[in-house]
């Protein structure tokens, strides 16, 4: 998972963005005329090739949190308040080594330390900590400062395995995954008392890296609903819908490819229950997709999206609104930003210091019920930046 997710395995580690064009419809396409951009370092952020900011999570308040790679290409987590104000931190028991190739399909570089994740309205942060064994621990931060630590039972205690927390809703209820000893992934939710639920969705493969996966950030909603995808025995993703009763709803985006490292992805789930992803078609070309609570599915694809292996159309997440913010590679390789409205017209932008050159570019994460995204860019030295864009003002997207 997360290892299959987000920034860094679209740029060459994991064959997982990929979709079909010829059943997508072309949205109306417009260019962002104004910037309304911010963009920032962490304090330590380091400045070398695949180092510096990453920011996956940001709450209805504009508060946002990530994690940074300092001049070691170590982990250390951070929350920049709605004014700009950046406060970093360590979990308890992290590592703090280089460690070439760890958690790559993650976030496509090593380094032991604090991956903050995922933040709620109070300021509760859910993330994962790689101690000095490289074994992954989930964490929660609550909002003065107090980490607690989450290690699923079943979860294996060998380089890269173990628990991951990835997201928190407005209730303090965290979902994530482990790892087995066998390595194989499975789900958990935990309640704000602390009793964790493991669940594995029927037709998940068991084999090393298959398994029942939750994304990152905006996975979990306010009220219960869970997102994510399964690998099945065939190496194949297929998207789903868990509601808080337990109950499972699966789904394939037609024109999903069948092969190894093709199929359909879900990143994000908002409070209708409307989730938005991409599938990856048989040419491993990835195409958007939103899927509404009815389980009706309308696809995506932007003008300028690349066609060949690894490039095209991607929906990171939806608000509550119903307007996605994602990212389009194009043919370079180069990654670019977009916003879709809830009536398909979609709006491109790029922050004006990314890289132009391939696994470089513009890549927003979350956007929140205000509109408000937050994000990564690559320059073109390949440091990664964190960046804000505001909403329109009187819109909410």
């Amino acid at each position: 998972m997360q290892f299959h997710l987000k920034l860094p395995s679209r740029f060459g580690s994991l064959p997982l963005w990929i979709a079909l064009a010829v059943f997508a419809a072309l949205a109306f396409t417009v260019q962002d005329s104004a910037q309304k951009m911010i963009t920032y370092d962490a304090p330590g952020a380091g400045t070398g090739a695949l180092q510096g900011t990453e920011a996956p999570g940001i709450n209805p308040a504009g508060a946002i949190t990530g994690f940074y790679w300092d001049d070691l290409s170590v982990a250390h987590g951070f929350v920049r308040d709605p004014w700009g104000k950046v406060t970093t931190f360590d979990a308890p028991g992290a590592g703090s080594k280089t460690v070439p190739g760890f958690y790559a399909a993650a976030v496509g570089m090593g380094g032991q330390g604090t991956y903050s994740i995922a933040i709620n309205l109070a300021g509760a942060v859910a993330g994962t900590y790689i101690d000095k064994d490289n074994v992954m621990h989930g964490f929660l931060r609550n909002p003065d400062g107090r980490f607690t630590a989450i290690d699923v039972p079943g979860a294996g205690s060998g380089y890269g395995q173990g628990t991951e927390a990835d997201n928190i809703n407005s209730t303090g209820t965290i979902a994530g995954n482990y790892v087995d000893v066998s390595n194989v992934w499975h789900s958990f939710v935990r309640d704000p008392d602390g009793r964790i639920t493991n669940f594995n969705i029927r037709g998940a493969g068991t084999g090393a890296g298959q398994g029942t996966i939750v994304e990152w950030a905006q996975c979990l909603n306010d009220v219960g609903m869970i997102t994510g995808n399964y690998v099945d025995a065939s190496g194949v993703n297929h998207g789903y819908v868990r509601a808080a009763d337990g109950s499972v709803t699966k789904f394939d985006v037609q024109g999903a490819g069948t092969g190894v490292g093709q199929g359909t992805w879900s990143w994000s789930i908002n409070r209708e229950g409307a989730v938005t992803a991409e599938y990856v078609d048989a040419d491993n070309v990835s195409h958007g997709y939103v899927r509404a609570i009815d389980g009706k599915i309308n696809k995506f694809d932007v003008l300028g999206a690349g066609t060949g292996a690894g490039q095209g159309t991607i929906g990171e997440n939806i608000n509550s609104a119903g307007v996605i913010a994602g990212d389009y590679i194009d043919a370079v390789g180069a990654a670019h930003g977009l916003v879709r409205d809830p009536w398909g017209n979609i709006t491109k932008f790029d922050v004006q210091s990314a890289g132009t050159s391939s696994g470089q570019g513009t890549i927003p994460f979350t956007n929140n019920s205000s509109g408000t995204i937050t994000g990564a860019y690559i320059d073109k030295d390949n440091v990664l930046h964190g960046f804000v864009r505001w909403a329109q003002p009187g819109l909410n997207w």
